[in-house]
């Protein structure tokens, strides 16, 4: 059978719109609110807190390689967040996909995976 070639945006929507990458994706935006609610509540007091921290790795190790690739100062540096997010929600995706395609076809052709 011949694979049909899809779009750019057809490829992310088929490997980010499965509940494997929309969980994660779920997960870190949930960190990313926990880490902004933290940062703002904690200004006035001035009682430096490392919250930020918990962001970087829940996307990590793509958000790292970003960050160590291109050292950004200020804000500008957590720009490797929103990245290392969706390059690791597409790369979830793709494995979702390859296990239920391949749970799929094995079925179908009459091949048991028990």
């Amino acid at each position: 059978m011949a694979k049909t070639s899809r779009s750019l945006p057809q490829t992310f929507r088929h490997y980010l719109a499965n509940p494997l990458a929309l969980g994660y994706l779920g997960v870190v935006l949930a960190v990313c609110l926990w880490v902004a609610v933290d940062t703002f509540s904690a200004a006035p007091s001035g009682d430096a807190s490392f919250a930020g921290v918990w962001a970087i790795l829940a996307t990590a190790p793509t958000s790292l390689l970003f960050t160590f690739l291109f050292t950004f100062a200020g804000p500008v540096g957590l720009i490797g967040i929103p990245i290392g997010a969706v390059v690791q929600a597409f790369a979830l995706g793709a494995l979702y996909r390859y296990v239920t395609e391949r749970r799929a076809h094995g079925t179908a052709a009459g091949v048991s995976s028990a």
